[in-house]
């Protein structure tokens, strides 16, 4: 049997190498803390250490916390999966799908014959798409002069479909119109409504869509794979200023301890430490298939400065919950056939295993996204967690 201490190698192993800048990475039951540890630089021109209350870029982890925030208002009849979103939000109202492009570079669009519903949103089968999973989204992005969802402005939402409503899983700003529908049925911000109805009842005091003052001397840098495999320090991803808009999709920052105890939330049937979230039938809702015999297939990147190509879990057939990626056998590093989880674009990875009662988070912050030696990582910190 494997010790914490391993674990620690492990991480120490990938900084040292400078394969990794610096990680943080931390496992739970839903009753107990199983390991916590961090190792290497916050960034590799500077010389602060790792440690466990950095502060990251969650990118897509947002989209977990944003599905919950909107189960809590179907919980409460304000808003419901299956009605059509068309009157709360009149950007969904009438959504085109892009056919294509003529000659001149003009789009070709036609009008869906589908009503979008939260259900699709949440399940990314909506039609939506990222401009980098998709090149004809990035073309229609440069033609439209639509900006990139995290500047902020509203309109980053002005997408086209790819498809009609429910007809397959594409991953995309789904969430960030989940965000928008959080919003209208609830009265408030998204980073308000969060604040009030998760973060603070959860004592997750270090999430949130803006950084305090404290919070930035504790960020993590960005950085970026070289082509000779080493790492390069960017500029990290700054928070709007004034934003019009809130990704609801990607814009969060946070850290391992404040990630680790939604995700024990979601494992203890939607309640922690005295606080209820979600009911346990939600719950049950939440982390079910919920794409039917549709799937989700790989993901062949249209930027690879932002992406790799990625296939987690290949020659497996994977669903998709409320909220999560669903793999139907037995994970490679020890995960149960249908856990849960998910990623963002930084290379900030999590898990949930219902049956083990473990749930994982590991945090860097490189790009491209499904970085080799970063996979790697998680794969071997995963494999450790199950190992002790």
């Amino acid at each position: 049997m494997l010790t914490s201490a391993h674990i620690d190698e492990t991480l120490r192993a990938a900084t040292d190498s400078g394969d990794i800048a610096g990680v943080v990475a931390m496992a739970a039951t839903d009753r107990e803390l199983l390991y916590e540890g961090a190792a290497g630089k916050r960034s590799l021109d500077g010389e602060a250490e790792m440690t466990l209350d950095t502060v990251v870029w969650l990118a897509s982890m947002t989209k977990a916390i944003t599905s919950a925030a909107a189960l809590q208002l179907v919980e409460q009849g304000k808003l419901s999966l299956d009605q059509p979103l068309g009157e709360l939000l009149p950007g969904l109202a009438a959504p085109q799908i892009l056919e294509g492009f003529d000659a001149d570079g003009t789009p070709r669009l036609r009008p869906a014959q589908r009503a979008i519903t939260l259900r699709h949103l949440l399940t990314h089968t909506a039609g939506f798409s990222y401009p980098f999973w998709n090149a004809g989204i990035d073309q229609y992005m440069k033609y439209a002069d639509i900006p990139s969802i995290v500047r902020g402005k509203k309109q980053a939402l002005n997408l086209p479909l790819l498809f009609e409503p429910g007809e397959r899983w594409e991953y995309g700003i789904n969430t960030d119109w989940a965000g928008q529908a959080v919003e209208a049925a609830s009265g408030t911000s998204l980073d308000t409504y969060l604040r009030d109805h998760i973060f603070a009842p959860l004592s997750m005091a270090d999430t949130g869509f803006e950084l305090t003052a404290a919070q930035r001397t504790r960020r993590a840098g960005m950085h970026t794979r070289q082509a000779d495999g080493s790492l390069q320090s960017t500029t990290p991803v700054e928070p709007p200023q004034n934003p019009a808009f809130i990704s609801g999709g990607a814009g969060l920052h946070g850290t391992a301890q404040d990630y680790l105890t939604f995700l024990r939330m979601i494992l203890n049937g939607g309640t922690l430490n005295g606080a209820r979230i979600l009911a346990p039938e939600t719950i049950a809702l939440m982390t079910a298939n919920q794409i039917g015999d549709l799937t989700v297939g790989p993901m062949k990147t249209a930027m690879p400065k932002y992406a790799n190509d990625v296939d987690f879990f290949p020659d497996m057939t994977k669903k998709w919950s409320l909220s999560f990626l669903i793999n139907t056998k037995e994970g490679p590093a020890g995960r149960s056939a249908n856990s849960l989880g998910w990623a963002g674009l930084a290379n900030t990875y999590y898990w949930i295993d219902p049956k083990t009662r473990v749930a994982g988070v590991i945090l860097m912050q490189i790009r491209p996204f499904a970085d080799t030696k970063a996979l790697a990582l998680y794969n071997q910190f995963e494999r450790g967690i199950y190992a002790t």
